[in-house]
């Protein structure tokens, strides 16, 4: 078994390598990263940190230009600023609809992308980190479990069935996802996941602030922020 697992050097992808590694050996498992014209450039250098720390070969893919006529927060053409508080502050201020850090269908585009290269690289499986915090009031829809199963639906049909998507996390929350990488010893004072490229996490942002609890409801410390 061979697997094509998307990375974005943040905790849940990472924790995503950790597991196929663990779970296929590092020889049958490939990293694939891809920017999106984000505003920094520290999540995919710490992708390539983590391949090159679990010995898998890192692939790379350029989809910026298919993001330049969206006007989320995240992408680098934006002046728009990035929220500064949590998912479900910014969801009190959407009336139902995605936050400003939702990147158009990221992951619809992300996964269609991974299927044709994980068929040409011989892979059977796509790992990715969705989970259910993210999905939660619809922050980030396709991070969602009904949109995982119509996409696996989709990418096994339009392959043959060479391919499928398993998104182990789904039905995890960002705690669940921490304790498992903890118990998988996985390096993450390599990850990034802040939506801000300073020299250290800004504690601010919605990502840092899941990523922080979920540390601390483990008990203990998010290694970015010692």
């Amino acid at each position: 078994m061979k697997v094509l697992v998307l990375s974005s050097g943040g905790v849940d992808s990472s924790t995503c390598l950790g597991m196929a590694v663990n779970e296929y050996g590092k020889e049958n498992v490939i990293s694939l990263s891809m920017s999106y014209g984000q505003k920094h450039k520290k999540e995919l250098e710490a992708a390539r940190n983590i391949a090159k720390y679990y010995g898998v070969e890192q692939l790379y893919l350029d989809l910026a230009e298919i993001f330049r006529f969206s006007d989320c927060s995240l992408l680098d053409h934006s002046d728009k600023d990035i929220p500064h508080e949590s998912y479900a502050k910014q969801l009190e201020n959407t009336e139902g609809t995605p936050v400003s850090t939702y990147v158009p269908f990221r992951n619809g585009l992300f996964l269609s992308t991974a299927a044709s290269i994980a068929i040409s690289k011989g892979c059977q499986v796509i790992y990715y980190g969705a989970h259910s915090d993210d999905a939660a009031g619809s922050a980030y829809p396709d991070c969602s479990d009904a949109f995982n199963r119509a996409m696996n639906q989709a990418i096994t049909e339009g392959s043959g069935g060479q391919v499928r998507i398993e998104a182990p996390f789904v039905n995890w929350t960002k705690k669940d996802i921490v304790r498992k990488g903890l118990e998988l010893n996985v390096p993450y004072e390599l990850t990034w996941s802040c939506y801000e490229g300073t020299d250290k996490p800004c504690g601010k942002c919605g990502t840092c602030i899941d990523r922080i609890e979920a540390f601390k409801l483990n008990g203990t410390t998010d290694p970015l922020m010692k």
